[in-house]
């Protein structure tokens, strides 16, 4: 039993290579491609590039065969004769439209099959006829177009010779007239606000330094917020009243807000008064013992009568209970000779240096 083992072992071996073998065949022979074929004719009216024996054959996009033969024909050298196998289940008719593709990058020609309905007589041998062109590559293709274009224009040499040379006449024109268009330009540009824009002058609020010897100092903390004011006042321009534009204040600005500028000057006269118990922002500060609130109603130059700067300022004094112990409106105004930015910064200074030594006063007496 030990020395026939292997021979029945190998002999089991043989016989399932042997059926593996029919099975390929069998498969091969139904559904891999070696089933019932069919053949047709096919004739190409001119040259078919690349086109070999073993090509695809496609229809509707599906691979149903392949081309069998190729060659001449004997009464006529310009068409081509082809022979295809086609799966017998390929529904081609008589009517069947026949061309030639160039498929991936390197234009590998197939035989493309498509559409039909009309059925051919039993017995009556098949001959297909392709397209007109239908193997003309993509070079030839090209080559066609071009030599359309070179018809185009040489039917057209003598008007495309007058439009260029209008067009050198226009660009001669221009390049004569370039410094008439460059002021054309610049007119255009100012008149309607183009180019570049005029650069802004700054003007900052003067702090009074000559405040006198601080008598009374602040006993308690003191912060100064930011002051309010209407949405007109929270600007950088001039004002005027009446309201309008004037000559010479088209470029000009305040340093900040009007109402941030005011702020920042307080605090820092208040330094200068007395630097040990000055108040600071709120902020800065925390909780102080007291605020003083700054409500601004005027800060612009009036020109109706006697041209003048006026400022006018709403304050209050409140504890850490939001209670008003003390409130007073301090207004005043400084004569303005001449509207031009630098006198009226300067009479700006001058009305604001009386405001701040009011304020002062006022706020160390109360506080």
């Amino acid at each position: 039993m030990e020395t026939r083992a292997p021979y029945v072992l190998i002999g089991s071996f043989v016989l399932a290579a042997i059926l593996a073998v029919f099975g390929f065949v069998y498969w091969l022979n139904n559904t891999g491609g070696i089933g019932p074929r069919t053949n047709y004719h096919v004739q190409f009216q001119g040259p078919v590039p690349g086109l070999l024996v073993g090509a695809g054959v496609l229809f509707n996009g599906i691979r149903v065969g392949e081309v069998t033969q190729l060659g001449l024909a004997p009464d006529n050298p310009r068409f081509v004769n082809a022979t295809i196998s086609v799966a017998t289940a390929t529904p081609v008719r008589s009517d069947t439209k026949v061309g030639l593709e160039f498929q991936g990058l390197t234009g590998v020609p197939v035989v493309t099959l498509e559409g039909g309905v009309i059925v051919a007589r039993s017995g009556e041998p098949l001959t297909l006829i392709a397209e007109a062109g239908a193997g003309q590559s993509m070079t030839q293709a090209a080559r066609d177009a071009l030599r359309r274009v070179d018809t185009v224009l040489q039917d057209n040499s003598g008007p495309l010779k007058d439009t260029i040379a209008n067009f050198k006449t226009f660009s001669d024109g221009l390049a004569r007239n370039t410094g008439k268009i460059d002021g054309i330009l610049a007119g255009l540009e100012k008149m309607t606000g183009g180019g570049t824009p005029a650069q802004k002058v700054t003007y900052d609020l003067h702090t009074p330094r000559s405040l006198g010897p601080a008598g009374k100092t602040l006993s308690s903390s003191l912060a100064i917020p930011e002051p309010t004011a209407v949405a007109m006042l929270q600007t950088q321009r001039m004002l005027f009243a009446p309201a309008g534009d004037r000559p010479g204040f088209g470029d000009f600005l305040w340093a900040d807000s009007i109402p941030k500028l005011v702020q920042a000057r307080l605090i820092d006269s208040f330094e200068n008064y007395d630097i040990a118990h000055a108040p600071l922002r709120t902020t800065d500060l925390g909780q102080a013992d007291y605020q003083l609130l700054i409500d601004i109603r005027r800060f612009r130059i009036a020109t109706e009568g006697e041209t003048r700067v006026e400022i006018g300022l709403s304050a209050r004094i409140i504890d850490k209970n939001g209670k008003v112990i003390a409130s007073r409106l301090i207004e005043t105004s400084e004569r303005l000779d001449k509207v031009e930015p630098a006198a009226a910064v300067a009479a700006f200074d001058a009305a604001f240096a009386r405001i701040v030594k009011e304020l002062i006063g006022w706020t160390v007496q109360t506080v």
